[in-house]
């Protein structure tokens, strides 16, 4: 039992020692230097959950064993899981975006439109003496606000850790929205360093 708890523990450092890394994977980002506002949309379509689930098998295996312990436990779970999209993690990302790339994303004039896609989830755990930390993977599409076929560039964002510095992250949205807050800063932080050296 000491060797299994040991293993999680290992294993759930190392989760944690990944770090978040960021890559241009397509076009450029100077068309975006001196822009002042953006749009932004978000997608959670094909989704991976955990390892391999699908999001749809991912509720379906979540709903089944809360209902086992408490019934229609598993309906306001589902229910929190995708309000928390709208309410917390949305919102999360546009004020640190905002904050580290300088450009507003609440404004009608934006030439384009950010569509942030989460491709995987790994909602995480926390019971105290042992976590395994939330992250999400992505991509980030700059795309022509009034031809959104039209893609300025796309980037891709990998293991962005969802978990709170003090350890208090117990609940899945607590942790998924530090990712989603911490995708807003690196990716604000990364556009405006690569839009002004593109544009120099």
């Amino acid at each position: 039992m000491i060797r299994y708890l040991l293993l999680i523990s290992f294993m759930a450092c190392a989760i944690a020692s990944q770090a978040q890394k960021l890559k241009l994977i397509e076009g450029d980002l100077s068309a975006l230097a001196g822009e002042t506002s953006i749009n932004t949309e978000f997608t959670y379509d094909n989704m991976k959950v955990g390892k391999d689930l699908t999001e749809e098998a991912y509720i379906a295996e979540k709903k089944t064993k809360l209902d086992e312990k408490e019934k229609g436990r598993g309906d306001k779970w589902e229910k929190a899981w995708t309000d928390d999209r709208k309410e917390r993690f949305e919102p999360q990302f546009r004020e640190l975006f905002a904050k580290h790339s300088g450009i507003s994303t609440v404004g009608d004039n934006a030439k384009y439109t950010l569509i942030f896609k989460t491709t995987r989830t790994e909602p995480g755990w926390n019971v105290g003496v042992m976590r395994v930390p939330a992250y999400i993977d992505g991509e980030a599409w700059i795309v022509e606000k009034t031809n959104p076929p039209k893609v300025i560039a796309k980037i891709t964002v990998t293991k962005a850790p969802g978990r709170d510095a003090m350890g208090f992250d117990y609940e899945t949205g607590a942790r998924l929205q530090e990712a989603y807050a911490k995708t807003g800063k690196e990716l604000g932080g990364f556009i405006k360093s690569k839009a002004k050296s593109k544009k120099k």
